[in-house]
This record gives structure tokens, sequence and C-alpha cells, in this order.
């Protein structure tokens, strides 16, 4: 079965960082688009960045994130990470892995795979 299973979540002070990784297995990681959302309490979930690779290695950042947050992937380790630098409090939330062959699919949240979630919470 697909497997998306993060990690490197935690408690970071504003100003700090973290590295999102996501393993995936029991699909051919690099046909896929790989993601990140994020959701915080009370709020909707909402796409944070992907990448792909079959068609092009393009990356894609909703406009709160860009050039504080970098996704990037290993093909050769079935993972993916996002690398989140200059942290702020409403960047905490529980942050998924997403999946999908087609790119479209997984910057609207229509993916085929999702993770479990992990934690990022940014104090102030």
């Amino acid at each position: 079965q697909v497997r998306l299973v993060e990690s490197g979540g935690g408690r970071v002070q504003a100003g700090g960082s973290l590295r999102l990784s996501c393993a995936a297995s029991g699909l051919s990681f690099s046909r896929y688009t790989m993601g990140w959302f994020r959701q915080a309490p009370g709020k909707e979930r909402e796409f944070v960045a992907a990448i792909s690779w079959v068609g092009g290695a393009n990356t894609f950042y909703t406009d709160s994130v860009k050039g504080r947050f970098t996704i990037s992937r290993d093909n050769a380790k079935n993972t993916m990470y996002l690398q989140m630098n200059s942290l702020k409090p409403e960047d905490t939330a529980a942050y998924y892995c997403a999946a999908d062959k087609v790119t479209s699919m997984v910057i609207s949240g229509r993916n085929d795979y999702w993770g479990q979630g992990t934690q990022v919470t940014v104090s102030s």
C-alpha cells in the first residue's frame, strides 16, 4: 500500500528553522508530484508548496511562504523535504504530505494520497 510518512516537526522560536521530511513507499516516487499542505485548528487545509519531476522539476509556493520555505526532493531516497526558515507564529499548523501523478491535483488538494501529518509550532 502507499504510505506517506512525515517527520521533522516540532516547536521552534519565531525566526527559527525546521526541515520537514516526507518518506514515500508503495509508489514509483519519481512519477509523482509531491506537495505540502498545512492546517491550523479551526482553519481550512491550505496548500503550501509542491514539486514536480515528470514533465519538469518545477516548484510552486503559496505567497505567504515564498522566500522563506524551500521544497526539494531526493528521488533516490523516495523523500521530499520542506526547509522552513524565518518561521512565524502564523506558520503553526499540522503539516501534511501529498502525492499525485498530476501536478494540478496536488496544488488544488485533490491529490490521491495523504500522509498523517506532523505538527509545527512556532512561538512568539
